[in-house]
């Protein structure tokens, strides 16, 4: 179901105003269930891979935690090749056939090549088969099979039973809760990707009716699809125009068009996050912040602490740390980050661009730490307290990050077509006229709303909702804007493909 869709609206009121009405009983079943119709209203068959994964990790955690010794390990390990693996085959399965076949034909074992190739569609068949989906003649198929949202929910089930592991989470008794733990329709496609610690015994607690958690929650919704129906979908009339035939554009064309994205992916990735955060407060859950003004960092190391921060943190805690973290050599330790960003990349999905995306990020990392131990050495320093600096690391930084999108937004096509794209616009940005899908007056209304929501990030992150006179003019002037400028063409979240 997705977030921007009268559908969804419906859906939210009524679930809201039940949740209620029910003691604390009534309420797990009741977001358990709505949780399940959420889902399924996309494709109801995949319903049966979460239940899988729910079934195995909440067992898994129960005998971890009465397991000792190598016992333990090996629980762990199981619950988290159950997880893996369905996702690999769901989101991977295809890209890394096509990469082993190609490097079996590479080495001229053209017959092994085939026979792999086949045996890997008789495979993917026959899941297929399983879910009531016709047949296959390639692997373009499993990028529309992908269950929605399967990442997010996968690394959050992958956090319980490491956290039950480390003993720092009790294992959940409760079927039900655990199951809505993974489920829960707030941020169960597109997270933001939570912990054991924070959420789960928030579902044993009967909030009571909070007026000020209510108007803060619609408040944080209200905002949230402003910034997706007004300012991101708009951004992506910018964008598409020019990525889709950028053969046909100049570069200057091209460098608004990536700027567009820029914007877009911000305002989609954390106008959704508000979303859900905000809709899981009118109910008294708290969720975790997501998106704290990313693009005012002044390193790429800033950023990661202020961008999709529940996927960052988790990939510090389970994969960064546990390879060495900061413990280790300098060299080891720009390796373990660059591992960490290549696989970040590949946790976006199955392309090259994705991947080039990471270790672009990764290299940022490497090169940074190279500069700053250059810099030590040589006894160099720059005024920190400095506007002007400050202002040169802030478009330096964001300059890097817009490169990067140019991959990201790529991604379902050959690699050569990004890197035609960064090379229209550094050697002729101004070979022909701007080409735009919008006229002059319209690109200015693009800029005013760039600039508000700049604006409203930096320095008014939190609409104030204390007084109920503010948040009467306030909240139906934010639905009455989003309605009236809103592009309504049902643009899916970005996210939900990962």
């Amino acid at each position: 179901m997705l977030f921007n869709s009268l559908q969804f609206l419906v859906f939210f009121v009524v679930v809201t105003l039940a949740y209620y009405s029910l003691n604390w009983r009534g309420r797990w079943l009741l977001l358990l269930g709505a949780s399940c119709y959420f889902y399924m209203v996309f494709k109801p068959v995949y319903i049966l891979i979460l239940f899988l994964t729910i079934v195995i990790d909440y067992y898994a955690g129960l005998w971890i935690e009465r397991s000792e010794g190598n016992r333990r390990k090996w629980l762990l390990i199981i619950s988290l090749i159950s997880n893996v693996g369905i996702l690999a085959f769901f989101k991977y399965f295809g890209f890394f056939t096509d990469i082993f076949v190609g490097l079996l034909d590479t080495a001229g074992l053209d017959a092994a090549a085939r026979s792999v190739d086949g045996v890997a569609l008789r495979i993917l068949n026959q899941v297929l088969a399983l879910f009531g989906q016709p047949s296959a003649t390639s692997f373009s198929i499993v990028d529309t099979i992908l269950p929605i949202g399967l990442s997010f929910h996968t690394f959050q089930a992958m956090s319980y039973t490491i956290e039950v592991y480390r003993r720092h989470q009790k294992a959940e008794r409760h079927f039900g809760i655990y199951a809505l733990y993974v489920m829960f329709y707030p941020q169960l496609v597109a997270g933001p990707i939570e912990r054991p610690q924070n959420v789960l015994h928030q579902f044993h607690t009967h909030f009571h009716y909070d007026w000020e958690n209510v108007k803060a929650g619609l408040m944080q919704m209200a905002f949230g699809f402003f910034k997706k129906v007004v300012i991101a979908d708009r951004m992506a009339l910018i964008a598409n125009h020019g990525y889709e035939n950028p053969t046909e554009h100049n570069g200057l064309t091209l460098l608004v068009a990536t700027l567009a994205f820029t914007i877009q992916i911000y305002g989609d990735f954390s106008g959704y996050s508000d979303i859900a955060i905000g809709a899981a407060r009118t109910m008294g859950f708290t969720l975790m912040e997501n998106f704290r003004t990313p693009y005012f960092s002044r390193s790429i190391t800033e950023f990661w602490r202020r961008w999709h921060i529940s996927l960052s943190t988790w990939f510090r805690d389970y994969l960064y740390i546990p390879l060495g973290g900061n413990r280790v050599s300098p060299g080891r330790r720009y390796l373990n980050v660059f591992i960490v960003f290549l696989i970040s990349g590949l946790w976006h999905g199955a392309s090259w661009n994705y991947i080039i995306w990471g270790g672009l990020h990764g290299a940022y990392q490497l090169l940074a730490g190279w500069r700053d131990r250059a810099l030590d050495r040589w006894n160099i320093r720059f005024p920190e307290d400095n506007k002007a600096w400050q202002l040169l690391q802030l478009v330096l930084t964001f300059g890097l990050v817009m490169l990067t999108w140019v991959f990201f937004r790529n991604h379902k096509a050959p690699v050569e077509n990004a890197f035609y794209i960064i090379g229209k616009i550094a050697t002729s940005p101004l070979e022909g006229p701007l080409s735009s899908p919008i006229n002059g007056a319209e690109m200015v209304f693009c800029v005013l709303l760039v600039a508000f929501l700049f604006w409203k990030e930096k320095f008014y992150l939190t609409i104030p909702t204390r007084r109920n006179r503010v948040f009467w003019i306030v909240f139906p002037l934010i639905c009455f804007l989003t309605y009236l400028f809103g592009v309504f063409t049902s643009n899916q979240f970005i996210y939900f493909q990962f």
